[in-house]
């Protein structure tokens, strides 16, 4: 391997000759990792991949470079299309190669479109209407790719469990065992008994087939915007134990960056979007255990290059600050919980969902809205436009009570996981009321219902609205309203002192936000 690798050495100097190349080129940049050469010259990168061994990965051989090239190709065309062009040959000999010539192959390189540095998330950080595109994007990638062949290892437990306990030999080999010893202790404790307990939890995932072919390294570095578009790059070709995997653990690692960023409502936002569009709300169960486990990658990606030779005293200044970070976010990730569950109150137009979604970013929480879920259930999607009088259709009772069962299983799980809940539907049956704060008591969280006001005049006008506009889950019209302002039950003496009330001509502001928080006890940032 060591001809090998000196040979592919002299190749990468002669290629930073402009002559090499089959286009113009003015200036050729080479960037070094740990395993592999980018080269940008012109408007194309070129990577081409170590010939290494190092256990997870093997680019040992050139034929096993060409395929792990063409898989490279495979998996990133899925989400960036734009930006991954072709497998081309380096040929001629090592002093004088030539990209795409003629005579014996030396190399073989992916060829991929340039675009500048600034487009990447991780340097201009994504504002809510990007974080909200990109939740949409991830869900649908979520929901097209294949899932695992049952005969496959992949999500298996000790095939999730295995990487994870990598990360902290990684770390422990890179740095001195006496940095950070005890964290790293409690982390790997806190690893091994979240398995444990979680192992039913993750069997049953991938019985129900949310092991997938995912992307493996979604993080704000790896997200550009290129000629309008999201693209999402450089996933993991490399080894398949790391890219079969929880499509939760997937999205896990964007959510945890977002947080590490300090980007506290976007990180809310996307969760929220994701979780909408996939409708995958049962996965919140393992949500901490997987965004422990991305901080600790992060983590162990950056204490790798605190042990490398040669940073500058800025360079390693800011990498022990990342390292510190993402250690510090993985412990307050590992720490229990106190959420709560809030149910709204109010009737169509009453601007519930709005309040409850601008609450969700803030608090923040899980949003669950009936109207989405509900048409979940009948196979539909959230925009899908239903005419159905009431009690008939998707608005049959047993549709509903259904629909109130599934809202009761989610904010059951949401709950469990440590995270805040907002069940976001118009609760006007006192009886169903009553079956969500029974669930706060027996889970042992406060409870608070939400009850937003408004004329019933301009609940009309914000009624006839929404219908023009056809933009929104909810398909209630005047007819439903009517009948909702006929039928609605009032609070019982047991359910005052849980109620609190909103004005919803008044837009959500600080004032509410703290009125709930002193009411719920909740901290400024609970998992979510």
């Amino acid at each position: 391997m060591g001809d090998s690798m000196a040979q592919q050495q002299s190749l990468i100097s002669a290629l930073q000759r402009t002559e090499a190349y089959p286009h113009a080129v003015d200036e050729i940049e080479h960037i070094e990792t740990h395993i592999s050469h980018l080269l940008l010259a012109g408007e194309f990168v070129y990577k081409i991949k170590k010939p290494l061994d190092l256990g997870f990965l093997d680019f040992s051989t050139l034929e096993r470079r060409r395929y792990f090239c063409e898989e490279e190709l495979r998996l990133n065309r899925r989400l960036a299309p734009e930006l991954y062009l072709d497998l081309v040959t380096i040929t001629g000999d090592y002093d004088n190669p030539e990209v795409d010539g003629k005579g014996e192959i030396l190399e073989y390189a992916v060829r991929m479109r340039r675009f500048p540095q600034s487009s990447l998330f991780d340097r201009t950080l994504p504002d809510r209407d990007l974080v909200l595109r990109l939740a949409r994007r991830v869900a649908r990638f979520h929901a097209v790719i294949p899932a695992v062949d049952p005969r496959k290892p992949y999500g298996q437990p000790q095939s999730v469990l295995q990487p994870m306990l990598e990360n902290f030999a990684h770390i422990r080999a890179a740095l001195d065992a006496r940095v950070g010893n005890e964290k790293l202790a409690s982390l790997k404790t806190w690893t091994r008994k979240s398995m444990e307990r979680l192992l039913p939890v993750i069997r049953q995932r991938r019985e129900q087939g949310h092991i997938r072919e995912c992307h493996g390294d979604m993080h704000l570095g790896n997200i550009a915007r290129f000629q309008g578009r999201i693209c999402i790059f450089d996933g993991i070709e490399f080894n398949p134990l790391l890219h079969w995997i929880d499509t939760l653990s997937d999205m896990a690692f964007l959510l945890m960056d977002l947080k590490h960023k300090g980007l506290q409502r976007e990180a809310a936002c996307f969760l929220n979007a994701y979780l909408e569009n996939s409708g995958d709300y049962d996965g919140l169960t393992l949500l901490p255990f997987y965004l422990v486990y991305r901080a600790m990658v992060r983590a162990k990606v950056t204490a790798i290059r605190l042990a490398q030779s040669g940073l500058s005293r800025d360079e390693r200044s800011f990498t022990a600050t990342e390292y510190a970070g993402y250690i510090d976010l993985a412990t307050r990730l590992s720490q229990a919980a106190h959420p709560a569950l809030i149910i709204t109150f109010g009737f169509s137009g009453s601007g519930k969902s709005r309040v409850a979604g601008w609450l969700a970013e803030h608090l923040p929480a899980i949003q669950v809205r009936s109207d989405v879920e509900r048409k979940r259930l009948c196979g539909l999607l959230k925009g899908d436009s239903v005419v159905s009088a009431p009690d008939e259709g998707i608005y049959r009772p047993e549709v509903t009570e259904a629909t109130y069962t599934r809202l009761h299983a989610i904010a059951t799980a949401a709950i469990q996981a440590g995270y805040t809940t907002i069940i976001d539907a118009t609760f006007l049956d006192a009886g169903v009321r009553d079956r969500f704060r029974k669930l706060a008591q027996n889970l042992d969280c406060p409870f608070l219902i939400l009850a937003c006001h408004a004329p019933v005049e301009l609940l009309r006008q914000r009624v006839q609205q929404r219908s023009r506009e056809e933009n929104d889950p909810s398909d209630a019209d005047l007819t439903v309203l009517e009948r909702q302002l006929k039928k609605s039950q009032p609070f019982s003496v047991a359910e005052q002192p849980f109620l609190l009330e909103w004005d919803t001509t008044e837009a959500p502001s600080s004032e509410l936000l703290e009125q709930i928080s002193a009411r719920l006890n909740l901290q400024s940032e609970e998992r979510t």
